[in-house]
């Protein structure tokens, strides 16, 4: 048992959050490579543990074994290796949740090749953008018609793309899978030289999502994986030979966070539902159906979830429940306590992290909070004034100390631009943009992106406060809180909501949603103005597009 732990964490039982924070620790070996340090090693030492448990919409399910990821890679890195793939050559890869994708990377991660992640979103000119920024030469794609339109729409103007690879299909002008991989020798040896990855070596970049601006690369090296130790074992709270469910495509940093990097460290089964569209009642059904052990999705599916009959699913095999992406909203934490028995544990951190604050096993969850920081960071709140905020004062949420102790996991700059690197984390700070407070018990508190913190008639109104009290009626689902035009006051509270089931928009609902507010906060934050609206705006990851919201409103940063 433990026995991945074990080789790289001197200590993995801890008797308290203060022991956990002070002495936890994770020894980095010498060019670490996930590939052949944990899928191969789990093959070695457990030939049958599983690795995934995969189904989708259609009643298809395939159970996949280290031992069957390890030898896939070996003959797909023998395939790619004759596309000319290389160490250093950039493959985006858009398989939304196929079994696939995990022997792909797997395989890229052993040729030692830079994997993108990417979202079956992406337009045209999303595509376009990426191909060109970061020079890819392969692309591997599952069929499916938006994006094949997508990407042939794109492909003449990406001037670097050479080869596509389709996946679970057969399209002329795309190499196939599986006549691919047929291609591929079974023997891989794990290359020697200038040929092997080293720990500083580029592992992956993300696209952000690119709300504000171009999206930028967000490179992570081969330690990244080491850093989701954290993620998994201490806040999903995985355990070996069970089933984990993180609700994520592969497109998305979530899917690192929770489908592959630390469960797999942790000897845990990844269970991946390839699910055509979020169906709540579907997904409940899964829960129930393959009795998971850990669960994590983001707080927009419990909230939808909860409009269901969450009462009729047996969930009592899941031991902890977990949510990041967004705030977690007190009352959706409420409500699914109250349904299941289990709170709802929240995590916090960005495409460019790890988990850097959560809800660990050692502390009691507090409704509205983010939980503590992760002990592999020095996390700081810095006030305007650049000092640290006291309890209770709204700070920037800062890594510090980068230059003396720099945590497996946190990304090493941007890719291809050593200007935005130098200014992200050259200062040894990494400011995350986000605002945050914290109380007298070490809990921190979201507040909202920097950016969107509302300034009105001399308030600061952070919109999570105010989106958590509206969220509270049982009419709305899910909204977003902007700042709005008023000649007036030059800028005023806006909601943007989503109604449940069985409400209708009115003048009286309006008014009813405001008083609700002035009741729950401060009245001086109630929405002065309320739009209702079948769904919200969101990037490729599943966030609130706010900023979206105050550009059509007129209002610009």
């Amino acid at each position: 048992m433990d026995h991945l732990l074990k080789k790289y964490c001197p200590r993995i039982e801890f008797d308290s959050y203060e022991d956990f924070a002070e002495n936890f620790v994770i020894d980095i070996p010498k060019n670490f490579n996930f590939a052949y340090d944990v899928v191969d090693e789990w093959a070695r030492v457990e030939p049958d543990k599983r690795a995934l448990v995969w189904c989708d919409d259609s009643g298809e399910e395939k159970v996949l074994t280290f031992t069957d990821i390890s030898a896939m890679s070996d003959r797909l890195a023998n395939a790619f290796t004759g596309l000319g793939v290389k160490k250093g050559t950039v493959v985006m890869v858009v398989l939304r949740r196929r079994w696939e994708y995990w022997v792909v990377a797997t395989a890229l991660f052993k040729i030692g090749a830079i994997l993108i992640p990417a979202s079956l979103q992406l337009t045209a000119k999303d595509i376009i953008y990426r191909a060109n920024s970061a020079s890819v030469e392969i692309m591997v794609c599952v069929d499916d018609d938006y994006v094949i339109e997508q990407v042939e729409a794109a492909f003449p103007k990406c001037s670097t793309v050479r080869e596509r690879v389709l996946v679970a299909g057969e399209r002329e002008g795309w190499t196939g899978y599986e006549g691919l991989i047929a291609t591929g020798s079974e023997v891989w040896e794990r290359p020697s030289g200038e040929a092997a990855t080293t720990n500083e070596d580029t592992l992956m970049v993300y696209f952000t999502s690119g709300t504000t601006g171009f999206a930028k690369m967000i490179r992570h090296n081969h330690t990244h994986p080491l850093g989701h130790i954290i993620t998994a074992r201490y806040w999903q709270q995985v355990q070996e030979d069970t089933l984990h469910m993180s609700v994520s495509d592969s497109g998305w940093a979530k899917f690192g966070w929770g489908k592959i990097y630390g469960q797999w460290i942790c000897g845990a089964t990844i269970f991946a539902y390839d699910m055509d569209k979020f169906v709540p009642v579907k997904l409940l059904e899964k829960i129930q159906e393959y009795k998971l052990t850990t669960f994590c999705a983001p707080p927009t599916m419990y909230r939808f979830m909860l409009q269901e009959d969450v009462r009729a699913y047996d969930l009592s095999s899941v031991a902890n429940f977990t949510t990041a992406g967004e705030p977690l909203n007190p009352e959706v934490t409420r409500c699914w306590e109250e349904f299941t028995g289990k709170k709802i544990r929240e995590g916090f951190g960005q495409t460019e992290s790890v988990v850097l604050l959560a809800t660990f096993p050692w502390i009691e969850p507090k409704p509205g909070s983010m939980g503590k920081p992760s002990p592999l960071h020095r996390i700081k709140l810095i006030g305007e004034d650049g000092r640290e905020c006291e309890d209770g004062a709204e700070g920037m949420i800062c890594v510090t100390g980068l230059k003396e102790h720099y945590p497996p996991g946190l990304f090493v700059g941007h890719y291809k631009n050593s200007e935005l690197t130098a200014e992200a984390v050259g200062s040894g700070i990494y400011n995350l943009g986000d605002v945050a407070w914290r109380d007298s018990s070490g809990y921190y508190f979201f507040v909202g992106r920097n950016d969107d913190v509302i300034k009105c008639s001399g308030y600061r109104i952070g919109p999570f406060e105010v989106e958590s009290a509206l969220i509270e009626h049982p009419a709305v689902v899910e909204c977003a809180v902007t700042a709005a035009p008023d000649s007036m006051r030059g800028l005023v509270v806006k909601a943007t909501c989503v109604l449940a089931q069985g409400w209708r928009p009115s003048d009286e609902l309006v008014k009813e949603l405001q008083n609700h507010v002035k009741q729950t906060t401060a009245p001086y934050k109630y929405p002065r103005i309320v739009e209702f609206v079948d769904e919200l705006p969101k990037t490729v990851g599943g966030k609130i597009k706010r900023k979206q919201i105050r550009h059509k409103d007129g209002v610009f940063d």
